[in-house]
């Protein structure tokens, strides 16, 4: 599975990406918006686990991908369009960077597109979906930017409340994506 853009390749992860994405999920900077349990080493190696998992599925409903700059090969991320727990025609969009990309050179513009674009195209949804944290900012931007409209929050865990936080829930329909037509 593999999803080529002007600067990276979306792909399944493989074995050399391991102790990447252990350590941007290690980052502090990274670790600011998750909970304490998602950023340990165990939480992590179930999530390769599990992505490797659903890349041998067929049929297949959930991709979750290996986000790699083409110019040296290095894991930036991750990002995939998860269909578990919603109908046939909707997904679930999700998108991590390492922290250093963080606000470079619209790498999650880039990357976002191209799974709105996977997802409408070659999956044939009619709705994409995604969560975020009240306090991510780039992400609301993000979503934006694209056309997804908020459409509630979800009840958050206690180490977003106790930060005043929430879970603020996105919904992008192809008909909106095609009228925007970015």
């Amino acid at each position: 599975m593999e999803i080529i853009t002007k600067r990276f390749l979306l792909r399944d992860f493989i074995e050399e990406d391991e102790p990447a994405f252990f350590a941007y999920r290690a980052d502090l900077r990274y670790a600011k918006f998750c909970a304490p349990e998602e950023v340990t080493l165990n939480y992590t190696q179930k999530l390769l686990h599990l992505f490797n998992q659903w890349a041998t599925e067929n049929p297949r409903y959930n991709y979750q991908l290996a986000l790699v700059d083409r110019r040296n090969q290095e894991l930036i991320g991750c990002g995939g369009l998860r269909q578990e727990g919603y109908s046939a025609d909707i997904a679930e969009l999700g998108i991590e960077l390492a922290s250093q990309f963080w606000g470079r050179y619209a790498y999650a513009i880039e990357i976002t597109k191209a799974l709105i674009e996977f997802g409408f195209h070659n999956l044939g949804l009619k709705e994409i979906r995604g969560v975020s944290v009240s306090a991510n900012l780039r992400v609301t931007r993000l979503a934006q930017r694209y056309g997804f409209v908020a459409i509630g929050t979800r009840p958050s865990p206690n180490w977003m409340s106790d930060r005043s936080w929430s879970q603020i829930e996105w919904q992008l329909t192809r008909e909106s994506w095609e009228n925007l037509a970015i």
